[in-house]
């Protein structure tokens, strides 16, 4: 449902707003504020539990796997009180579609970028949905024939049968794509079919691997089915897709399906350099909400090669465009380039909600980084939000208190634009 909480359009509102901040009405967290200061900046932090850690808190529609994605309470966070009705929002790392799907799902229009070209097979489907009855249809008319062989050795992952039965519908989906047939329900059936390609129990196509956001090497599947002492068993393929669509379904809104229908349409992909968006226009965008690679912690091309098989994907041209920077220095070069491209598509009054976390077993704090860049770009600092799910006293000493490393207790780095 569109939001009618009032929008906050001043960093002196977002203040107040913050720092009175109450999770519900039975919370006694407040929040706390401090200020430290990075390379004679004054920065303010504002630490409590701004939105919930719950798996299941959010639309049945983010329930798909994919690496390094944040939860969708993020996104909405900042969209619901930052933007408005027929706003545009954006993610230059759209990954799979959190900030688009959120974006659509409270009407407001969504632009997502990623070199990587999953990020739009994951997301597009998820912002023009089809019915359960056309999607069984499709299925119906596909000639799923268990005899076919795949061009590759999968047969550590999957019974012959199944086999079969996924590359009979990786030829129908590559054909329909390049006779230019392809629809929303063959994207649906897509993006779903991936995302059921491998993981750790029988709703996958697979036999027992890791979980889904990452495939494991053909070597490593084999010792994993010795040291399991398993082999592939029969999964129909049919049955899973038809099943993990009505989990993706089943608790969209009336008024939500409206949204989509309405705002889904305009959702654009973009699979460009982050850094170079010309087919973004200049203070075009009201809100961007995004959490960009982690220096090299994931391995997007090698962890998805599966994925890009299925998809005729070439993985090692994704390879060759992903940001895999060994160094901060490196990666830092990358980002001032990112916030160029930002400061020129947001519009003037409009905000940038950049997400990044603790790296190399908290040695690193990459916020100490973004800050710089993100002001010599032209953007004023607001401040950090640091989402804490376990409020202590200590948690006000930063990098005290967080959960774990990595990005479990988010940090937010909040910049808006003056001129």
């Amino acid at each position: 449902m569109i939001s009618q909480n009032k929008i906050i359009s001043s960093a002196s509102e977002l203040n107040n707003y913050l720092t009175d901040f109450h999770f519900d009405e039975t919370s006694d967290k407040k929040t706390c504020v401090t200020e430290t200061e990075i390379e004679n900046i004054r920065v303010k932090k504002y630490i409590n539990e701004f939105w919930t850690a719950k798996q299941r808190g959010a639309s049945s529609l983010h329930e798909v796997s994919y690496r390094a994605c944040f939860k969708p309470q993020l996104p909405r966070f900042f969209i619901d009180k930052l933007t408005s009705e027929g706003d545009t929002v954006y993610d230059p790392f759209g990954g799979r579609g959190t900030t688009i799907i959120e974006a659509a799902l409270l009407g407001r229009r969504g632009i997502s970028n990623d070199v990587n070209p999953l990020s739009e097979i994951f997301a597009s489907p998820r912002i023009s949905l089809p019915e359960i009855d056309e999607i069984e249809k499709r299925l119906d008319e596909i000639n799923f024939d268990k005899s076919k062989t795949a061009d590759i050795d999968l047969s550590m992952f999957y019974h012959s049968d199944t086999l079969g039965e996924i590359v009979s519908l990786r030829e129908y989906l590559i054909e329909r794509q390049k006779s230019g047939r392809e629809d929303v329900t063959d994207k649906w059936i897509k993006m779903t079919a991936t995302n059921r390609l491998t993981g750790h129990s029988s709703g996958f196509f697979s036999v027992y691997t890791l979980p889904p956001n990452q495939a494991v090497s053909p070597k490593r599947q084999m010792k994993i089915n010795s040291d399991r002492n398993q082999i592939p068993a029969y999964r129909d393929v049919k049955k899973i897709i038809i099943k993990k669509s009505k989990q993706l379904l089943r608790n969209i809104s009336d008024a939500e399906r409206d949204n989509l229908n309405k705002f889904g349409k305009d959702g654009r992909f973009i699979n460009s350099d982050a850094g170079s968006t010309s087919e973004i226009g200049n203070n075009t965008v009201q809100l961007t909400v995004t959490s960009p690679p982690f220096l090299d912690i994931v391995q997007y091309s090698s962890d998805n090669w599966l994925r890009c098989w299925f998809n005729n994907i070439d993985v090692s041209e994704i390879g060759k465009k992903i940001t895999v920077s060994k160094t901060v220095e490196d990666w830092s070069n990358v980002m001032k380039n990112v916030f160029k491209e930002l400061f020129r598509v947001t519009k003037k009054g409009g905000w940038v909600a950049f997400e990044v976390g603790e790296v190399r077993n908290k040695s690193v704090s990459l916020d100490d980084y973004v800050i710089p860049i993100g002001i010599k770009a032209g953007f004023s600092l607001f401040g950090v939000l640091v989402n804490s799910q376990k409020f202590t006293k200590t948690a006000n000493i930063w990098g005290v208190s967080n959960n774990s490393c990595g990005t479990n207790s988010n940090r937010v780095v909040i910049f808006t634009k003056d001129v």
